[in-house]
C-alpha cells in the first residue's frame, strides 16, 4: 500500500447478523452450514491516516461468514510445507477458520511495516491458496508487544496487518476477499517482562475462512 493510498479515506463497510447454520455430516468434515458474515462489504473497506499511517478494519466482502466443518487439510498440508522451518504454527480454530501464527522474526523488522524478504514465499503460497480456493476469504491481524506507546502500537500494528492484505492483493487476490485489523498489544500470547515473551508477542495472524457451502477442503 503506498503512501498516497495511505493518505485518503475510503470506508466501504457494511455490517451484518452472523446466522451461521449447524454443520452436519462430522464424519468427513465437511462444510454444510450457511453464514452472513459479521463484517461485509462491497470493497475493501479501510480507513487510512496520514504520517505513518493507520488502516483501519477493512471489511470483508460480501456474504462472508465462517462455517464449521471445513475441510482444510489439503490446504493446512500445502501451507505446512511453505512455511517450513519459519516458526509458522498452523491451527484450526474453534469458529471452523485456519489460523496461521507467523511470528517477527520472519515477518517485519523493528519499528516496520516494510515486508521482509523471509515473509514473501510465506504470502504468496497464502495468495496462491486463496486463489485457488474462491470460497476463502483472509483475515490478517498484526500484534506488538507492550513495548513503547500504546498509540504507537497500535498504528504500528495496524499498518504491519494492511501491508500483508495489501501484498495479497498484489498477488491477484481480490481486495474484496481480505480484511486488515491490528491490537497493538492488548492480545499478547506471552510475557511481556521477558525478551522471548515480547518476539511471540510480536506477530502477524492470518485467519482463512470459509464463507459458502464446499465439499472437501
Amino acid at each position: 500500500m503506498n503512501a498516497k493510498l495511505m493518505t485518503r479515506i475510503s470506508v466501504f463497510a457494511l455490517v451484518g447478523t452472523l446466522t451461521a447454520g449447524c454443520a452436519t455430516q462430522q464424519g468427513n468434515n465437511t462444510a454444510v452450514g450457511t453464514g452472513v458474515g459479521a463484517a461485509a462489504g462491497a470493497g475493501l473497506g479501510a480507513i487510512f491516516g496520514g504520517g505513518k499511517g493507520a488502516a483501519i478494519g477493512a471489511g470483508v466482502g460480501a456474504a462472508a461468514g465462517a462455517i464449521t466443518g471445513y475441510n482444510w487439510q489439503a490446504i493446512h498440508n500445502k501451507l505446512s510445507g511453505a512455511t517450513k522451518g519459519t516458526g509458522t504454527q498452523i491451527t484450526e480454530q474453534p469458529d471452523g477458520s485456519l489460523k496461521l501464527n507467523i511470528p517477527s522474526s520472519v515477518t517485519f523488522d523493528t519499528n516496520s511495516y516494510a515486508i521482509k524478504p523471509s515473509f514473501a514465499p510465506v504470502l504468496d503460497q497464502v495468495a496462491q491458496t486463496l486463489q485457488q480456493n474462491p470460497e476463502v476469504i483472509a483475515q490478517v491481524v498484526g500484534h506488538t508487544d507492550s513495548t513503547g506507546q500504546p498509540a504507537y502500537n497500535q498504528t504500528l500494528s495496524v499498518n504491519r496487518a494492511q501491508s500483508v492484505a495489501g501484498y495479497l492483493a498484489q498477488r491477484g487476490v481480490a481486495p474484496q476477499r481480505l480484511s486488515a485489523d491490528g491490537r497493538g498489544a492488548t492480545q499478547p500470547i506471552a510475557d511481556n517482562n521477558t525478551e522471548a515473551g515480547r518476539a511471540a508477542n510480536r506477530r502477524v495472524e492470518i485467519y482463512l475462512r470459509a464463507t459458502a457451502q464446499h465439499q472437501g477442503g
